[in-house]
């Protein structure tokens, strides 16, 4: 029974690997619901502050903020920035893979286009990545844990606003995973500086505000546009925080389906390979017992 007994080690090993799979998936789904409700508190304070911010700018002309400067063209440009939001941990299916992947083919379509390309990284995998590429990074933020803080974040991404408002690069695109919903998480590469039109653009039926400004109205705008940026790179963290738990509890239920069937065919192989063993000793018997 030398295979039966290499059989039932099998079963076992795999049995307790569903457990650790099964507990993953009651963890991730837990931490799913927090996430989500993070991601979807964190979006009236950017929706409120890209409306101050449009009615100022429109009420001000006469000004206009870098951060909203006209968008150079891709052959024009001469240096590109990149925020790539990623995850800490693994075992969250293919999403990591997915983002990454989409920055390479828009960093690879920019440097062919003749663009110097940097980097700031966020998350433990998208930072890995980037040293494995060449990337030039320039700053990094990892371990940012299930809560992530605006503090953690303000100092990698300071890097990379001050210099798009120094000259220094001409555009900025944000990458992660946007959380659709527990069964789809979409990858998203979008141009975050300079600010697209649509997003600088007043709620329609809302009132144009006159708003009495203290200080004076551009440095209001200065600063207000400045946290709305900030905004929604926290946004897009917790956008991918949601979709981490719900592709991590959608991985690991898969991992948990298939360490079943694998136990169950297990299982099948041993009840016929015991049988067999069976079958053979009493044919033995049989034969024995006829020859005396």
């Amino acid at each position: 029974m030398a295979a039966g007994k290499e059989i039932r080690g099998k079963i076992k090993s795999v049995e307790n690997t569903k457990k650790i799979t099964k507990a993953m998936e009651m963890v991730a789904a837990s931490k799913m619901r927090k996430a989500q409700d993070r991601m979807r508190a964190a979006r009236p304070y950017s929706d409120k502050i890209r409306n101050i911010a449009a009615n100022l700018a429109n009420a001000n002309p006469e000004y206009t903020h870098p951060f909203m400067a006209k968008a150079k063209d891709a052959k024009q440009a001469k240096a590109v920035g990149f925020i790539v939001v990623t995850t800490d941990k693994g075992l969250c299916g293919g999403m990591n893979t997915n983002v990454l992947r989409q920055v390479t083919s828009k960093m690879r379509e920019l440097e062919t286009a003749g663009n110097k390309v940097e980097a700031v990284a966020i998350g433990n995998k998208g930072y890995s990545f980037l040293n494995r590429v060449g990337a030039k990074l320039v700053a990094h933020a990892t371990q940012l844990g299930d809560t992530p803080h605006l503090d953690k974040l303000i100092g990698p991404v300071k890097v990379m606003l001050d210099a798009y408002q120094e000259g220094k690069l001409d555009a900025v695109y944000l990458c992660y995973t946007k959380f659709i919903n527990t069964m789809k998480q979409e990858p998203v590469a979008e141009q975050l500086l300079p600010l697209p039109k649509e997003k600088m653009t007043a709620d329609k039926g809302a009132h144009s505000w006159d708003y009495i400004y203290e200080p004076e109205a551009q440095v209001v705008i200065d600063e207000l546009l400045v946290r709305y940026v900030e905004a929604l790179i926290y946004q897009a963290v917790a956008e991918n925080l949601a979709s981490e738990q719900s592709a991590r509890m959608v991985a690991m239920k898969a991992a948990s389906d298939n360490a079943g069937n694998v136990i169950g065919e297990l299982k099948l192989v041993y009840n016929k390979t015991r049988q067999a063993a069976i079958t053979k000793e009493l044919s033995e018997i049989v034969a024995g017992a006829a020859a005396v």
